[in-house]
């Protein structure tokens, strides 16, 4: 059984949540903001994380900004009332993985927290299948039929966080930050100089194809 973390301050929607999430089989735990999210995170295993925006104390952006910098990978789902496309980057930029505006269809919300536990696990198992391509994080190979190839590391784990996540985008600062790290001495063209080489490597493979999102960064999007 899954674990989910609801965070949210609003009290007839947090027991909403929990009453639907608890329905289809989810073990639920509350929280009323980011102080005692994190409190509760210290003392229970948490499979995801389904977090709103406007609390007191600590907001849904500083609780991600937190978490990801302590290093915990938790699917995140924001809920927000707050439709603007720049309250969803910035979501996107502290490192949630998928956003939901209110008031929040419980069925799609379903939906969407089966797909990211889903590919949570995948990430997990550090091996990703789509459909006769199979990408070996250990091993930092990418198989098709007979077809096989080593990929550098760095270009390896950049198609591996765009297929693991497929039609999210992510912006060229997130893919450095992730991929190089903020201290590296490497500009956002060094994305753009991968991301070129890896279409060039896969650009016969019908499975798959990396599109670059005008004015913001890339996304993997799965053709079959």
């Amino acid at each position: 059984m899954f674990n989910i973390l609801v965070v949210e301050d609003d009290k007839n929607t947090r027991k909403l949540m929990e009453a639907v999430l608890k329905r289809d089989g989810y073990s639920v735990y509350t929280a009323e903001n980011g102080i005692t999210a994190l409190d509760a995170m210290d003392t229970q295993h948490i499979d995801l994380i389904v977090l709103d925006i406007m609390m007191p104390g600590m907001d849904g952006y500083e609780f991600t900004k937190e978490l990801r910098e302590s290093g915990y990978m938790t699917p995140i789902l924001m809920t927000t009332a707050k439709q603007l496309p720049v309250d969803k980057k910035k979501g996107f930029l502290v490192g949630t993985d998928d956003y939901m505006t209110k008031p929040v269809d419980t069925e799609e919300m379903l939906l969407r927290i089966k797909a990211l536990l889903r590919r949570s696990q995948i990430v997990n198992e550090h091996r990703l299948v789509i459909g006769e391509v199979i990408l070996d994080y250990n091993a930092l190979t990418v198989t098709r039929g007979k077809d096989k190839q080593t990929l550098p590391q760095k270009e390896f784990y950049l198609l591996y966080k765009l297929l693991s996540y497929p039609d999210r985008i992510f912006t060229r600062i997130q893919l450095m930050d992730e991929i190089w790290g903020m201290e590296s001495e490497s500009t956002d063209t060094t994305v753009n100089v991968h991301i070129n080489r890896l279409r060039k490597r896969f650009d016969d493979y019908p499975e798959f194809e990396l599109v670059s999102v005008r004015g913001l960064g890339y996304k993997a999007v799965k053709k079959l």
